[in-house]
Formats: structure tokens, C-alpha cells, sequence
């Protein structure tokens, strides 16, 4: 077994904005910590953490990297995420595998669109969060305004470790041992230090008593328990400022990643879960090395001469080469032959791993995102509650270019898909078009790249189609009877059902009130089978459905003839005619907009906006003449913006979107898009 003990681990994610630093810091982090030996750069290819060719030729993160250090006895895990928008989801994939948030903010630029969601969704998953603030030279005069920005967006629990040295070329310890001496760039170092104290004693009574009553200063060692309670709960956000370029502060860092973020032993328990649906049970894990192995898949890579990669996690339990364990709820037991540590591009061989740890295995089929490792069939179905990935806004309809390739496209996309779940595989099947869809425009066409670089397969493309989906706006019953008789056993299964409109956003919910045994238990899988079926296909303009319940109330059985595919089409019939007495409608795509342009330019392009169904939620001030413009608009009438942008601005406009919800599209539009 390894030397070190779960307590010793530390699993970080580091989140932000395209721009901010992530994986230069990760690199003078490594560097300083003697994990690598020299010092990559991003501009030259040369970065650990950007190792594919992709990331390498777009000077850009693009996938999710694993990289590791020592420092002070602790082993500390980092996992490097995209930045780019269109990205968002590969990022988000890490939080299920990691204790705390790193979220790296550029000094120069504040909270962006990316560190403003990262922060959002890893407090919602209950990760602990600490806020690097790098790129600290030559930004002195912004220092104060982008913390302000931080405590006034984030909440005034954000406080500074450290600050900057008032020479710029260092930073000063708040926490472990204040030098209130040493001048800073801004701020009062025993102002800092009592507020820290203050926040976290605030979290045990008796801590509190003590503090009150002594004039001798607590240490660091009795506010470890408290101070991880406040880490839990977002009380407490720590903040740091670094220069990763200038090496400003990582020691400093190292510290605190080391003995102020929390363990796999102290952090807010994984959210495991016993079954699916109305069945399914929280189930509370112990990360004892004794226990059961239980192990989250979070990542998976496809070469083609190494074949599938899977990164995962162990929550409880110990992993150990050759040792035999199950995939989900398959029955086959699969032999460990390598187990994996993942450096950058290295895979390290090690004999066994601990709870806390991140580790891979190579070339076992059936590894997916989400898969559960375990050695035992009582944790059959145990599966963890997985993050809410953003919604496919874009998409191409894709072709081989070779004839006879069709099923070359099918394999390549699944592997797509496999990789990054954020990316959509949709078959329209009136156009007889296989839709590639993905969070926008770069996110597609870097899967296409990866598509004909990789996997060599050369792809040609259409006009992008948009994600529209179906849905009902009532209610409706049916009740449809499936038999077919054609010499020998026939097919005989009846199904009766009611479909009932769910809040937006709220997918798909599938419940059974048949009593009486009148459709046998064994086949209402098939009935649920045959239902998502039938979603899949849509009922208006060939679309997927969603936000829709299904409640089976009733059916009829033969003893002889009842078979599992005929419950299947009596399930998908009777589904599809219920949706028809339940006012089905199509929905578009709303997102969220924020156009940046010169302040002479806001009435063209509200004007512009306005004109196309958008809504101008609001106009914000910012330096240099420049103004941000909020907007909620339809994606379909988003198609060719960027070039109205540029032709509105003279080119100096810039703009992002994200997916807000799905809204149903106004009836004129409807008919339009039905008759095309």
C-alpha cells in the first residue's frame, strides 16, 4: 500500500476564465514543489498540463489534465480545466472528484462569466472554495478594486491568507504567522488576521469562550477543526494573490493548498445514492481503506492505440493491481492489470491506492462517465448524483465524406460523446440528419478537429441546426393495446397511461400505479423502454422531449403471449397518443447574453436585438467608454450575430452567451418552422 494516508490527500480543481492563469500556476506551482524540472509555457507548447496536440496548436486548454505534487508529507491533486466558455462542461465534470475549488481570477480583469458559474456550482455542490487572485505584477492599482468586486459578488466571507508586499514582489502572511511589520500594497495586516479569526472562531462556542477571554493569540492548530466547518459551509472563503509569471506567493500557496483545504476525510460527504427514481436512497460512505471499494469514473479518454482511459476516484475502499472488480451493474468481473497515476501526459504505474486518491485504468471496456467501480453486488446500483451539465446550444449535421463510412461516423461520435458528455449526439429524423451538438460553435468544431486528427475521419458539415425540444402543455390519457398474431407464440401487451406537463427543465420522470399485478413487474421497464423511445423521436418536428412525467395506471397481460417487446410498442403507443391530446408544443433555446461595445454603439445594437425577439434586460458602465448590454434572446435568431456584431461595431464588438432555460416558441414561429 502507499506510505501515505487519506488524511495527507488533496484533490483540487482549478476553474476559471480563459486568460486567468490556470495552468501556468499549476506549472510554477509543480515547478516549485520539484515535481518537474523545468518550466513549460503555454505560448510554446511546452506547459505540462496542455499536452494534446490540440491544446497545443490552439495555445488553449481543451480537455481536463491530472497533475500532482508533494509538499510538507501531503499529496496534493490537480486537475487543470478548460476556461473557454464553450468548454464550461469538460470543467464541470472535475467537481464530483475533488474536496475544493481553486478559482483563479486575472487581477487585470476581475470576475468573469466563467469564475462567476464555477463559483456558483461548486458551492452548490457543497466544495469548499479558495480564490486565487493572480497575475498580480503590474496590476498593483487594481488589487484593492477586484477583491472588493469579489467580497461585494461572492460574499464578504471571502477574506485574504496573504497580501501584497508593498514592494509587488512578495506577499504577506495573514493566517499562519502575521508579519504586521511588513508594509502592503493595501490593507492592514492585523485587521486581516482578526477578521479571519474572528469568521472562524465564530464556528464553535467554546473556541469562541477561550479567544474572548485570552490575550494570547489562538493557533492555527485549534482553528483547524473550525476553520473546516466554515470551508464547508461557504462561511468562510480564503483568498490569496499570486504571480504564477513572477513566482509571487506560491510558496504561500503550497501552504495553504497543504494545511488549510480540507482532506477527503473532512470535506462534505459524496453524494451517493442507492437505485433510480422514487426508489432511490442516500447512502452514507466511509472512506476507510477496510471498507468495501467504491470509485466514481468522472473522466474518459479514447486513443487509438492505448484505447479507453477512464480517471476515477475512490471514495471508500482500496484498489490494488490485480485485484477483480465489477463495473456498475454488470456481472463479469473485470482484473486490474495497470493502475495508473496520471502526471500530464505520463501514466505512472503504481501497485495500489487509497481512499482520497485519483488514479486510471487503461483498455477496460464499459468504462463510462458516471460508471461505478465496486467489489461487492450489494453496490450494484449505487451511483452519485451527478452535476447538471449545460445544454447543448449548437449543432452541425455531419456526413462522411467517404461513401461506405457510415458506420466509421457513428463509432467517432459515440467516442466524442464518451469523452465529453457536454457534447450531444441527436438523429433528425424527418431531414434524415445526424446533429452533432455541442455549447457553441468553437466546442463543435474542435470535436470535428479531434474527429479527423485522431480518429481520421474526415467529416463534411451543414448550416448549424438549433437544439430545438418537445414538450406538452396539458395533460392526456391513452390507453393502446399491442397483439400480433402470425402462427405459433403471438405478441400481446396492453398499456394504459397518463403523461402530465413538469416545470421547465425538470426532464423526464417515469412512475408505475399499476396494482394488481395487471402488467407484470418484469415488464414495465419495457413500457419505459418503449416511452423514451417515443421521446427520443419527438411527436411535432421530430425534436426530443422533456420536461414531461409518465404515470402508468393500468394494463393488460397474457400469460402466454406477453412479451417484453410488446409491452415495449403498447408503452410507446400509448404514449404517443396521449401526447397528442396534451397540447404539444415546441421549445426553443433562451440564453443569456452579454454584448460589450463602445457606449456610441448601444442603440444600434439594442435596436438590432430587439428586432430579432430579444429582450434587453439591462445596460452596465465599464471603463473606456465600453458598455455591457444583458439580454435574453431565442438562439434561432442568434444564427448569424457574430457577423452582425462585427458589421454593427466596425468589429470592436464582443460578446458572450450562456443557456438559460428552454421556452415555449410563440405559435406564428411554430407554424413557420413546422412548414419548413
Amino acid at each position: 500500500m502507499p506510505a501515505r494516508h487519506t488524511e495527507q490527500i488533496r484533490n483540487i480543481a482549478l476553474l476559471g476564465h480563459t486568460g486567468s492563469g490556470k495552468s501556468s500556476l499549476i506549472e510554477a506551482l509543480l515547478y516549485r514543489a520539484d515535481a518537474i524540472h523545468h518550466r513549460g509555457r503555454v505560448d510554446s507548447g511546452t506547459n505540462h498540463a496542455d499536452f494534446t496536440p490540440q491544446e497545443i496548436q490552439h495555445h488553449h486548454s481543451l480537455e481536463t489534465s491530472f497533475l500532482s505534487l508533494d509538499h510538507h508529507d501531503h499529496h496534493i491533486n490537480l486537475i487543470d480545466t478548460p476556461g473557454l466558455p464553450d468548454f464550461y462542461g469538460r470543467a464541470q465534470m472535475a467537481l464530483p472528484a475533488v474536496e475544493s475549488v481553486l478559482l483563479v481570477i486575472n487581477a487585470g480583469r476581475g470576475i468573469e462569466q466563467i469564475a462567476q458559474r464555477a463559483f456558483e456550482d461548486a458551492r452548490r455542490q457543497g466544495r469548499s472554495v479558495l480564490i486565487v487572485i493572480n497575475h498580480i505584477d503590474g496590476n498593483e492599482a487594481q488589487l484593492a478594486a477586484v477583491l472588493d468586486q469579489i467580497q461585494v459578488q461572492f460574499g464578504h466571507g471571502c477574506l485574504p491568507l496573504n497580501l501584497p508586499a508593498a514592494d509587488g514582489k512578495s506577499v504577506v502572511d495573514c493566517y499562519f504567522d502575521p508579519d504586521e511589520a511588513t508594509p502592503t500594497l493595501f490593507g492592514d495586516i492585523k485587521s486581516c488576521h482578526d477578521e479571519l479569526i474572528d469568521t472562524v472562531v465564530e464556528q464553535d462556542e467554546a473556541l469562541m469562550e477561550l479567544y474572548l477571554e485570552q490575550d494570547e493569540s489562538i493557533s492555527p492548530q485549534q482553528l483547524h477543526a473550525p476553520l473546516e466547518k466554515a470551508l464547508r459551509q461557504g462561511q468562510l472563503v480564503p483568498v490569496c494573490f499570486t504571480s504564477a509569471e513572477q513566482d509571487i506567493g506560491l510558496g504561500h500557496l503550497l501552504d495553504v493548498l497543504a494545511q488549510v483545504m480540507p482532506n477527503p476525510m473532512e470535506a462534505n460527504p459524496p453524494q451517493f445514492v442507492n437505485g433510480f427514481g422514487d426508489d432511490a436512497k442516500t447512502v452514507t460512505i466511509s472512506a476507510e481503506p477496510e471498507a468495501h471499494l467504491l470509485a466514481h469514473v468522472f473522466r474518459i479518454a479514447i486513443d487509438p492505440f492505448i484505447g479507453r482511459l477512464g480517471v476515477f476516484r475512490i471514495h471508500q475502499g482500496s484498489m490494488r493491481t490485480g485485484q477483480k472488480l465489477f463495473i456498475g451493474a454488470e456481472r463479469k468481473p473485470v482484473k486490474i492489470s495497470h493502475l495508473l497515476k496520471l502526471q500530464g501526459k505520463r501514466q505512472l504505474e503504481i501497485p495500489a491506492a487509497l481512499p482520497g486518491d485519483i488514479c486510471a485504468l487503461a483498455k477496460i471496456d464499459g468504462l463510462e462517465v458516471g460508471a461505478i467501480l465496486h467489489d461487492n453486488h450489494e453496490e450494484d446500483h449505487f451511483h452519485m448524483l451527478e452535476p447538471t451539465l449545460p445544454q447543448p446550444l449548437f449543432g452541425l449535421a455531419v456526413r462522411p465524406k467517404k461513401r461506405g463510412d457510415e458506420q466509421k461516423l457513428a463509432e467517432v461520435l459515440h467516442k466524442l460523446v464518451a469523452e465529453d458528455p457536454s457534447l450531444h449526439i441527436h438523429h433528425a429524423s424527418e431531414e434524415n440528419q445526424t446533429v452533432l451538438q455541442g455549447l457553441g460553435d468553437l466546442h463543435v468544431q474542435i470535436a470535428l478537429e479531434k474527429a479527423q486528427q485522431v480518429f481520421k475521419l474526415d467529416m463534411e458539415t451543414e448550416r448549424p441546426a438549433v437544439a430545438y425540444r418537445e414538450t406538452i402543455s396539458g395533460n392526456g390519457e391513452a390507453r393502446y393495446r399491442h397483439k400480433k398474431q402470425s402462427g405459433g407464440a403471438g405478441q400481446f401487451g396492453e398499456v394504459a397511461l397518463r403523461v402530465e406537463s413538469l416545470p421547465r427543465g425538470q426532464g423526464f420522470e417515469f412512475t408505475s400505479k399499476v396494482v394488481g399485478g395487471a402488467i407484470p413487474g418484469q415488464f414495465i421497464p419495457a413500457v419505459e423502454k418503449g416511452v423514451r423511445e417515443a421521446m427520443n423521436e419527438g411527436v411535432l418536428a421530430g425534436f426530443p422531449m422533456q420536461d414531461i412525467r409518465v404515470v402508468v395506471l393500468d394494463g393488460k397481460h397474457h400469460p402466454v403471449d406477453s412479451k417484453e417487446i410488446a409491452f415495449h410498442m403498447a408503452g410507446k403507443k400509448a404514449f404517443l397518443e396521449a401526447v397528442q391530446q396534451a397540447q404539444p408544443v415546441i421549445l426553443e433555446p433562451i440564453v443569456d447574453m452579454n454584448v460589450q461595445v463602445n457606449q456610441d454603439k448601444v442603440g444600434d445594437i439594442t435596436g438590432d436585438l430587439s428586432a430579432h425577439r430579444a429582450m434587453v434586460c439591462g445596460t452596465e458602465a465599464g471603463d473606456n467608454h465600453q458598455v455591457t448590454i444583458n439580454a435574453e434572446a431565442p438562439l434561432a435568431a442568434l444564427d448569424d450575430y457574430a457577423t452582425r456584431l462585427k458589421a454593427i461595431t466596425g468589429g470592436e464588438g464582443q460578446m458572450s452567451m450562456a443557456f438559460n432555460r428552454y421556452d415555449i416558441m410563440p405559435e406564428t414561429v411554430q407554424n413557420q418552422l413546422l412548414q419548413h
